[in-house]
């Protein structure tokens, strides 16, 4: 019979932490003097105390290690408790929201998604604004960690071949857990501040700068205002622009970097897929604007740069309404966001090295029609990929798309026309955040589609975010056999 104590204090310990970390949106309303502070208060003890009883509950099950079937439950289970108690404070704040709207703002932060059910930024409390910075920014840290531990060892998705990359955790999920999330923890820390202070030097305010640096480097694009980085100069739009692509990078480069090895990061042929794709999208719409639209100049090159790399990265930031440059930007735009960055990253959507496995793949089977007689073994990074790593991508590809399609469809039987449902199950199942058309492009929010929908649009932000395949795995019956 599977054990899920293990699970439970994991669980529990995770959801004390985030408890604890309501205090910070308390301090901030309690300054302000407005009294909004007690709604995190109450959201706190009842978080607090919740994990503390679960984690105490289950403190006789815990072992050195989990077995695959308790990391599998692990991985789906943190990112659908978590939401939970995420959601207290819009539920007990002044953002008078409903269960399934501030679940789907809770969810939207941890998983670094960024779309939005909520109006009038500007007006709302600064608490709730940091709190949305905050969720952004532990889903940012914790997918890392999920990336780089966990996921290698289900052989999900293809993620096993950075097994002997990366760190070898099988049999010792925590106490490896614990050690690369002390080094990654350094960097993420790091890379906010110098974020935060580069957002200061730009003209932001200090308030601003935190936030933003927050959902900046973890990729997640949660803003303090309706439009986004529409108001904001030159300077802060490329700066952003700098820490994205940072934040998109895989995070173990950074940790080895650190221990003097530079190499990796320089000659990971992932990073160079990654910076010359981006390159290529960025210069063919900047030529396609200065060309064909009324966006040229310093600014037009500006405005593509920032929102392709906001794309492609998943953070879904957004500097200009770019629903308004035309079907070829816009159709491109769509595809970009389906793109991602590095394994290891914040970054979510597809990611690069998938693309990389695929292409080749198909090379390699475009050599033995051509050659029936030879021996053509598909490589990356120059070394041979087995054929349980192609099957896992292909296989990600495959549900990829089914899930995509059946999201799509589910959205379209409630009502929303054909725009809406599939731009807006490909940005949450890729967990970019806003999609195409008015009411969820980049000039909209999600605020007016249904909350049938918005169940939808939730679940598709948790299977994206856990990479497909670990959720639908647990949903076997040979799953709970084992």
């Amino acid at each position: 019979m599977l054990d899920i104590r293990p699970v439970g204090y994991v669980i529990g310990l995770l959801v004390t932490i985030l408890g604890a970390t309501m205090v910070l949106p308390l301090l901030v309303d309690l300054a302000e003097g407005e009294g909004h502070w007690r709604a995190f208060l109450k959201s706190g003890v009842i978080t607090m105390l919740t994990g503390g009883l679960i984690a105490l509950s289950c403190s006789n099950g815990v072992k050195q290690g989990l077995t695959i079937q308790q990391t599998f439950l692990l991985t789906t289970g943190v990112w659908l408790t978590l939401p939970i108690f995420g959601a207290l404070p819009f539920i007990h704040g002044d953002t008078d929201l409903s269960f399934v709207d501030a679940f789907f703002e809770s969810m939207s932060g941890l998983t670094t998604t960024g779309a939005t059910v909520l109006d009038g930024l500007e007006e709302l409390p600064r608490g709730i604004l940091l709190w949305r910075g905050v969720l952004q920014w532990l889903g940012g840290i914790g997918i890392i960690v999920v990336a780089m531990v966990f996921l290698p060892e289900l052989r999900v998705g293809g993620m096993q071949i950075f097994r002997s990359e990366g760190f070898d955790t099988f049999g010792k999920i925590l106490p490896r857990a614990t050690e690369i999330s002390s080094r990654i923890s350094v960097i993420y820390v790091t890379l906010t501040m110098v974020c935060s202070f580069s957002y200061l030097a730009m003209g932001m305010t200090p308030f601003d700068a935190t936030v933003h640096a927050m959902t900046t480097v973890a990729t997640g694009g949660f803003a303090n205002y309706d439009a986004s980085f529409g108001g904001f100069s030159a300077g802060v739009e490329y700066v952003a622009v700098v820490f994205m692509l940072l934040a998109a990078l895989p995070f173990v480069r950074y940790v080895q970097m650190l221990s003097g090895y530079a190499n990796p990061l320089l000659k990971d042929s992932q990073i160079r897929a990654f910076f010359a794709t981006a390159l290529v999208l960025v210069l063919l719409l900047t030529l396609w604007n200065m060309t064909q639209t009324s966006n040229t100049g310093e600014e037009g090159f500006r405005k593509t740069l920032f929102n392709t790399v906001s794309l492609m990265t998943g953070t879904g930031f957004a500097s200009a309404d770019y629903m308004h440059w035309g079907g070829f930007p816009v159709t491109m735009l769509f595809f970009i966001g389906l793109i991602g960055g590095c394994a290891g990253s914040t970054a979510c959507s597809i990611k690069i090295f998938r693309y990389q496995l695929l292409f080749t793949s198909i090379k390699a089977q475009l050599q033995r029609i051509r050659s029936p007689h030879g021996v053509f073994t598909p490589r990356f990074a120059g070394r041979p990929v087995g054929p349980d790593v192609l099957n896992s991508v292909m296989s990600f590809f495959v549900f990829f798309l089914v899930t995509l399609g059946l999201v799509s469809v589910g959205l379209g039987m409630t009502g929303l026309d054909i725009t809406t449902s599939v731009s807006g199950a490909a940005a949450t199942l890729a967990n970019i955040g806003p999609g195409l058309g008015d009411q969820i492009g980049p000039a909209g929010n999600y605020a007016g589609v249904n909350d049938t929908a918005k169940w939808m649009l939730v679940t598709a932000m948790l299977v994206g975010r856990l990479e497909i395949l670990s959720v639908y795995a647990i949903l076997t019956l040979q799953f709970w056999r084992a």
